[in-house]
């Protein structure tokens, strides 16, 4: 009986803390309002998309008197301009497109493997059969090959933000920084070895699943190992710089753990974890860019699907780079013992 009380206490006492704080409470009350918000406008189309059609063009604009012109009135396929065209052909090679074409040349191509690219040949050559075709082969790329880099950087991003975030909240908020204070140790060391212990284990543990995945799964890699791994710990390291900012001065768990979330839920759904943007509006585009787990998933993508080297992804470098110095310098700036 006295033990049903003490839970029953404990349980009111918890509830009113909870309910008192009001920050607390109006984060879990907006977080779930902002997720239905972001699927509702930023990813329902008007008419859902069969096919996908690559077009060698800077723009969508001004093919009316092409070959192709028939095939630009048919519903249900979504568009994408693509100025580089052997990039475009590499993604016909990997069945992430079923059909590439050239309106200049009055040519496509499609890979002779893919039934959706079959499909969509028929559809153009009933409405344009004087064109130039091109067959390409390649093993299609699965879904799961495509998912694994968003995965592993999800899981990057959660680790390196509450890992570290959350941590140093409790740690202020428990009196452990009062403490530490009170020795010779600075704050740059403090938060030096916070980066440093985090780092090593995101990057280990992160090696570690890639390879024992591989073992079942087999994913494709063609570009280099040495470049992923460098992609990972400037990613590793922009989002637990990030995580800095917030745990700089806040002594609130409930609050820390709203902000990270509010962090950590957008660029979970915006940055390509599950879904591709391409064909979203233009606006979420931009909005994807300006978060690190973006640059870390295309960056990780290009080395892996598509073989890119340094000079095609080191502008996800840099800029993964250059958030981590600001979120570094901001985090330590802000950063109080108590």
């Amino acid at each position: 009986m006295f033990a049903r009380y003490r839970f029953t206490a404990l349980l009111a006492a918890r509830n009113r803390e909870f309910l008192r704080d009001r920050t607390a409470l109006l984060w879990n009350l907006i977080m779930p309002v902002i997720i239905v918000f972001g699927f509702a406008y930023a990813f329902t189309q008007e008419e859902s998309k069969l096919f996908t059609v690559g077009v060698v063009a800077s723009s969508l604009n001004g093919h009316a008197d092409s070959p192709f012109a028939p095939l630009f009135t048919l519903r249900h396929l979504q568009w994408i301009a693509e100025e580089d065209g052997l990039l475009g052909q590499q993604r016909i090679e990997r069945h992430q497109w079923d059909l590439l074409i050239d309106p200049e040349r009055g040519a496509y191509w499609v890979n002779e493997l893919s039934p959706r690219g079959y499909i969509v040949e028929q559809l153009l050559l009933a409405s344009a059969p004087e064109v130039e075709r091109h067959l390409l082969s390649g093993r299609p790329i699965r879904y799961v090959d495509w998912l694994i880099p968003g995965v592993l950087a999800m899981n990057m991003m959660f680790s390196s933000l509450f890992g570290v975030g959350y941590t140093i909240v409790r740690y202020r908020r428990n009196g452990v920084l009062k403490r530490l204070r009170a020795t010779p140790l600075t704050a740059a060391e403090f938060l030096a070895a916070q980066v440093a212990s985090r780092l090593w284990l995101i990057v280990v543990t992160t090696v570690a699943v890639y390879l024992g995945t591989h073992l079942f799964v087999g994913f494709p890699m063609f570009g280099s190992y040495l470049l992923l791994l460098v992609t990972l710990v400037l990613g590793a390291l922009s989002m637990i710089s990030l995580s800095l900012i917030v745990a700089s001065r806040l002594a609130n768990q409930e609050a820390a753990n709203g902000i990270l979330n509010l962090i950590s839920w957008p660029m979970m759904l915006l940055s390509g974890v599950w879904f591709s943007l391409e064909g979203s509006p233009q606006w979420v585009v931009y909005l994807a860019q300006l978060l690190p787990l973006t640059h870390l998933i295309d960056a990780a993508r290009s080395i892996m699907l598509e073989g890119a080297g340094l000079l095609q992804v080191g502008h996800h470098l840099g800029i993964l780079l250059l958030m981590s110095a600001l979120c570094l310098a901001l985090g330590a700036r802000l950063f109080r013992w108590e």
